[in-house]
């Protein structure tokens, strides 16, 4: 039996029928925790990598932290158990007391694709949150606290998945609390309106499809202009261009993984491989071959 449309069952579904608004983008585009740290922290710590972002869950204590990065606060202070998600890379310095400092568990985060992830893009750099603020972390991080308190068989794997567990749950508050977590116009909030949210999530599941206004129109259940003016304004750009960098950015990450240009033009809805070309050096500065050659670090006349 023939699998049915992903985007025709989506643009059928009942308005205000619940659609999931991170698996299509996760699928595409992992998000990757690595435990580094669990214990207490005394004194004067900095944290520093060029291509990670960190995610701390702090149990129990106070700290200083404090910045040096356009755009993060110089210093903020911490007064509860919290949570600080640094997305992309950022240098930062915890500031705990000398004998007896607070304890942590402490990840870093990669999301694939880098900076060119769309979900790293259209995140804060930094988001701080009380532990009891987030629904359905508390079981979580029970089990994190869990396994990094003793070594057993598997601790680092099972630790590093639960931290990516509560990545996770910090997306969904997140898509529900898009003011509280200082999210600007983008997919965050676009995914956070519900009638967006199904056009988005369709082009997420289908960038093949050929899409256009009224087909997008559709699955928000809007007309077209009404549509048209609310993507504009909570997603910061029309949905054309939107479209059109969700298919370069998929492109990227195919690229990345050998996938071959013919291929990924069919995929992603363009009628040849020149097509794709086009539109990618329109969005990137460079074609694909001389984007892939510098993401490989290879020397143009190899």
């Amino acid at each position: 039996m023939a699998t049915p449309s992903l985007t025709n069952s989506t643009s059928l579904a009942a308005p205000s029928a619940p659609v999931d608004r991170l698996s299509a983008l996760l699928e595409r585009f992992r998000i990757r925790a690595h435990l580094f740290h669990s214990g207490p922290l005394c004194g004067i710590s900095r944290f520093n990598e060029p291509e990670r972002g960190f995610l701390h869950v702090m149990r129990d204590g106070e700290m200083t932290v404090t910045h040096h990065s356009k755009g993060l606060p110089r210093e903020l202070a911490i007064r509860e158990p919290s949570l600080l998600f640094y997305p992309r890379p950022a240098v930062h310095t915890f500031h705990n007391p000398p004998a007896e400092g607070s304890h942590f568990a402490c990840a870093t985060v990669e999301f694939a694709g880098g900076a060119r992830n769309p979900l790293a893009r259209a995140l804060p750099p930094l988001v701080v949150l009380p532990l009891a603020s987030v629904e359905g972390l508390g079981p979580a991080l029970s089990l994190l606290f869990a396994e990094t308190e003793r070594v057993r068989c598997g601790q680092r794997l099972l630790a590093d998945r639960l931290f990516e567990v509560v990545v996770i749950q910090l997306l969904r508050w997140m898509l529900d609390h898009p003011d509280t977590a200082g999210i600007q116009p983008g997919l965050i909030t676009g995914l956070s309106d519900p009638r967006l949210a199904r056009a988005l999530v369709a082009m997420h599941e289908a960038p093949g499809e050929s899409w256009n206004l009224e087909k997008m129109a559709a699955c928000a259940g809007m007309s077209r202009s009404a549509f048209a003016e609310a993507f504009r304004q909570i997603v910061g750009q029309t949905p054309a261009d939107y479209l059109t960098d969700w298919r370069v950015s998929l492109a990227q990450s195919r690229l990345r993984d050998g996938a071959p240009l013919k291929l990924l033009a069919d995929e992603l809805g363009y009628a040849n491989p020149s097509a794709l070309s086009r539109v990618f050096l329109a969005r990137v500065g460079q074609s694909p071959r001389d984007w892939l050659r510098a993401e490989q670090n290879v020397p143009t006349g190899a």
